[in-house]
């Protein structure tokens, strides 16, 4: 399978790069970077692999749909605007967007979809999130998703009952709300914890990251499972088989 990286010189592409050129059945085909020829980037891919900028892979995204080039999304932070622009460009190509890789993390993902189906009544719900001093989004895209599972599974539109930041007076909590906590700091890797707090007692569900390597191996995995799909917008719960 020939891999593109792109970000190759970031902390992420460095690992992706390690990763497939680890891989037996993988071989980097070509690398993307600030100041690099796209086109000549993927001259010889059949997939590329982008966690970069959304301004970024949406301009290598425009080229693979052109070269016929699939792709494995896992940047995080666009607007609606440029999702419905991904999903057009998976009319074309095959496509799998993910805020996270762990295969870990979709696990929880199942896992938070019974818990609050389960506790919808007399359970308040904070997603609380930490990550490394250079992270330049928050909430992060793996939080955003958790709060999206969760306000599914209660019947909400996150939109409507998402809480981002409280401060001063904020009176009570409104219990129909998904709280968010934002930590930026170090070198953390990736923490996300949701707690279910109720009367006499409080359910956690966290998942904690020590490595990149484990959103490499996830990449990889979703990029085999691309290979010989057509076109297509596809998820991790789908490279899991956890439809």
């Amino acid at each position: 399978m020939r891999v593109a990286v792109a970000g190759a010189s970031g902390r992420m592409g460095r690992m992706l790069i390690e990763a497939v050129e680890a891989a037996a059945d993988c071989t980097l085909a070509g690398t993307l970077d600030i100041g690099r020829d796209i086109d000549a980037g993927l001259a010889d891919a059949q997939v590329l692999i982008d966690f970069t900028r959304p301004e970024g892979t949406m301009a290598h995204l425009a080229t693979c749909r052109k070269r016929g080039v699939k792709m494995v999304i896992g940047t995080t932070g666009f607007s609606d605007a440029q999702k419905a622009e991904i999903a057009e460009h998976a009319k074309h190509i095959a496509l799998m967007a993910a805020p996270n890789m762990s295969v870990g993390v979709n696990v929880m993902l199942r896992l938070l979809d019974t818990a609050a189906r389960a506790l919808a009544e007399g359970y308040d719900i904070e997603i609380v999130e930490a990550h490394h001093r250079h992270k330049v989004d928050a909430p992060s895209g793996t939080a955003l998703q958790m709060g999206e599972v969760l306000a599914a599974a209660l019947g909400r539109d996150l939109k409507q009952c998402a809480v981002y930041g409280r401060e001063g007076v904020t009176g009570e909590r409104d219990p129909s709300t998904i709280g968010f906590a934002t930590v930026r700091g170090g070198d953390i890797v990736g923490d996300h914890t949701v707690m279910f707090c109720g009367t006499g007692e409080r359910i956690e569900i966290a998942h904690k990251s020590s490595s990149r390597a484990t959103y490499a191996q996830g990449a990889l995995r979703a990029a085999r499972f691309l290979i010989d799909k057509p076109n297509g917008l596809f998820d991790m719960n789908d490279v899991l088989g956890l439809r």
